[in-house]
């Protein structure tokens, strides 16, 4: 009986560590399950409840964006005449330049100028070696001389022929040959004249002058040396007044036109980067024709230049005004703004919000632009900084321009 019972119960722990051994895994596998189950609510939770946040603080920020107002620099629209400034490069050139030629072949007695020496017109220059000329005129003058004797003694024989002729003494054919002896020494005596008159001229040309006034270049040629008419003796500039060559763009033709119809065009120069040294002169030429190369127009302007400051082959800088834009619309040209289409600024209303106003900007000068447009008007406030941070409708704060600002005003 002992045993069959040591037996049963042997059986029941045999029956029931197989029974736990069979529940064990399906035990495992719903903790995980659970576990996952749980996990994935908590992630879900945590992202509702993150993206929630996120809205609240983005709702706030739009809110206190909307609140807050922006600060911004703003300027006046202003009336007035503006004077269109034409700048460009120019290229001073001299009116004149001789190149002094002897028009004789001779040897230079002397040289009385120096090489960069101011000459005024007619100072002498040179003198050549004339002992050829003084020969050839003073053999013309004998000439010249013996012509005049024999014509005078010519026209005596001629009062004697007409005494003997009206008392019948001789015939009518030897008085004309003594009026042809008189007149054939009348003619002699006017070539020997006009000889007499061109060794003048030559024996001129020994003495060389100066044809105007202006300062002498390099003197190639020496007392002694031997010239020929092709020989270029010095050169003279002319210095005062003098040239300024530039160019305009070929839109500006027409307003030039009209300028100088109405009378004289001033122009400036600089004569410095700092444009302390200006000279003022007067445009003098307009040329015939646009460059169709570069389509700009041919201009030159004249100046006073006795102080001799202005010298050939210098560049400078060229401005003149041929033009005016009167009751011109200006604001700061940084107010200014670019579109996807058009340019555009923004206008502050008396809600002391920004919305934008398409204009048109008709020339910009010394930091402004002139603009024009439909509800453009003077007194008009427009924004000169911080444009890049408003929309249209957007709430501004007006702040003080920084210091040395230029172009803002209230």
């Amino acid at each position: 009986m002992a045993d069959t019972a040591g037996g049963g119960e042997g059986c029941k722990l045999t029956g029931l560590t197989e029974g736990m051994s069979q529940t064990e895994p399906g035990t495992r596998r719903r903790t995980w399950v659970t576990m996952a189950g749980i996990l994935f609510v908590v992630l879900i939770t945590a992202t509702w409840v993150w993206r929630h946040q996120s809205g609240v603080a983005d709702a706030r920020s739009r809110g206190d964006r909307g609140d807050r107002a922006i600060h911004v620099v703003t300027a006046l629209v202003t009336r007035s005449d503006v004077a269109v400034r034409l700048t460009a490069n120019g290229t001073v050139s001299a009116q004149q330049t001789v190149a002094v030629r002897p028009q004789l072949s001779a040897m230079i007695r002397s040289v009385h100028i120096k090489e960069g020496q101011f000459v005024q017109k007619g100072e002498k220059l040179f003198t050549l070696d004339a002992r050829t000329e003084d020969a050839n005129l003073s053999r013309t003058e004998g000439q010249l001389a013996k012509s005049r004797a024999d014509l005078r003694n010519a026209e005596r024989n001629l009062e004697r022929q007409r005494e003997l002729f009206r008392q019948n003494f001789i015939s009518q054919a030897a008085l004309e040959v003594a009026e042809n002896q008189v007149e054939g020494l009348s003619a002699q005596l006017l070539v020997d004249q006009a000889t007499v008159q061109a060794n003048r001229v030559a024996r001129g040309f020994s003495e060389i002058t100066a044809p105007i006034a202006g300062r002498t270049g390099a003197i190639p040629v020496y007392q002694g040396s031997l010239v020929q008419p092709n020989d270029a003796l010095v050169s003279i500039t002319q210095i005062d007044p003098i040239n300024v060559s530039f160019t305009l763009p070929e839109r500006e033709f027409v307003p030039l036109q009209q300028a100088l119809a109405e009378g004289e065009v001033a122009v400036n120069v600089l004569l410095d980067a700092a444009g302390k040294q200006t000279r003022k002169g007067k445009l003098v030429f307009v040329d015939n024709a646009v460059d169709t190369a570069s389509g700009t127009i041919g201009l030159k302007a004249e100046f006073p230049n006795a102080d001799r400051h202005l010298w050939p082959g210098m560049f400078v800088t060229v401005t003149l005004a041929p033009r005016m834009l009167a009751g011109a619309l200006m604001v700061p040209v940084q107010a200014v703004q670019n579109g996807p289409e058009r340019k555009f600024v923004y206008v502050i209303g008396e809600n002391g919000q920004a919305n934008p106003l398409t204009v048109e900007v008709r020339w910009i000068q010394d930091g402004f632009a002139v603009i024009e447009g439909e509800g453009v008007a003077p007194g008009m406030r427009v924004v000169v900084e911080g444009a890049q941070n408003l929309r249209p409708g957007s709430g501004v704060a007006e702040v003080k321009p920084r210091s040395g600002e230029a172009g803002v005003g209230g």
